[in-house]
């Protein structure tokens, strides 16, 4: 079960990500990738997984781990790159299944199913996505040696050793 602390770091981690996409996707959206709406999401959703690695890395899951900075980053962007995809179908099938892109709607219409597909299902998804990698591959619990508890102290260990060898009982 999720400690509610972690869980809180993660949700405002995630917020200020949420944020950097919000602002990077409609930045790239309304100036330079106008005929590329999918482009643009996913440019501000790299661009917010690099800012969310450091404060995960920082704060979110300081306490845990158990890999090397490397190994934990390329694991960070692996899942990452799952999340992006993930967070790409709902406004994929948004604008070229459901044809919610203009001529077929008008352009608030397009605006808005734009706003939900991506940045509400298509986020809602990948956090979900994210929330699961990152516990499981990326910031997992270190398991600790044989003896010692979650706790940290290690147990007294008592080992019965044999009698001596070689005496009969009776000496």
């Amino acid at each position: 079960m999720p400690e509610p602390r972690e869980l809180l770091r993660f949700a405002v981690v995630g917020s200020a990500a949420y944020g950097v996409t919000l602002l990077g996707d409609y930045s790239l959206k309304l100036t330079v990738f106008r005929d590329k709406p999918v482009t643009a999401l996913a440019i501000a959703t790299i661009a917010s997984t690099a800012f969310a690695y450091l404060l995960s890395r920082r704060w979110s899951f300081a306490g845990r781990g158990g890999h090397h900075r490397l190994r934990e980053a390329t694991l960070f962007f692996v899942v990452n790159a799952g999340a992006v995809a993930v967070n790409l179908v709902p406004p994929l099938v948004s604008r070229y299944v459901l044809l919610l892109a203009v001529p077929h709607v008008g352009f608030v219409a397009q605006e808005v199913a734009d706003f939900v597909a991506g940045m509400v299902l298509g986020t809602l998804a990948g956090t979900a996505f994210r929330w699961y990698g990152y516990r499981r591959w990326v910031f997992p619990r270190s398991t600790p040696p044989a003896g010692v508890p979650r706790g940290g102290e290690p147990e007294l260990a008592v080992e019965r050793l044999p009698g001596p060898v070689g005496r009969s009982a009776m000496s």
